[in-house]
C-alpha cells in the first residue's frame, strides 16, 4: 500500500470506530426511554452470541473418528463446572481452553 492508501485506511477505521461508539448515544438520547425492542435485544443477544460460539466450536467434532470428541466433552464440562462454581467468565474460558490444549497435546 502507498502512504496515501494507508492514511485513508486508518481514517476509515477511525471513522467506523467512532461511528459505532457514538451512534447509539445519538439514536437513543438519555432524556428518552430506551425502546422495549432494544431492551429485549440487550437481554437475549449475549446468550445468543455465546450459543453461536459453542455451536461454531463444536461443529467439526466427530464422535466416530479419532478421539471421539472426548477432549471437547471434558473441556465443556470443565467450563460449565468452573462457571457455576466461580461465576467468572474469563476463568471459565481460560480453564476450558487450557484443559483442551493440554488434553490434545499430551493425551489424545
Amino acid at each position: 500500500m502507498t502512504i496515501q492508501q494507508q492514511v485513508i485506511t486508518i481514517l476509515m477505521v477511525v471513522l467506523g470506530t467512532m461511528l459505532t461508539r457514538f451512534l447509539p448515544f445519538l439514536i437513543f438520547p438519555a432524556d428518552k426511554p430506551t425502546p422495549k425492542y432494544i431492551q429485549y435485544l440487550g437481554k437475549v443477544l449475549p446468550a445468543a452470541a455465546l450459543g453461536l460460539l459453542v455451536v461454531y466450536c463444536l461443529k467439526d467434532v466427530s464422535v466416530f473418528q479419532g478421539s471421539h470428541g472426548i477432549p471437547e466433552l471434558i473441556s465443556v464440562i470443565l467450563i460449565v463446572v468452573l462457571h457455576f462454581w466461580k461465576r467468572q467468565m474469563l476463568l471459565s474460558i481460560a480453564g476450558g481452553t487450557i484443559c483442551y490444549m493440554v488434553l490434545v497435546q499430551t493425551v489424545f
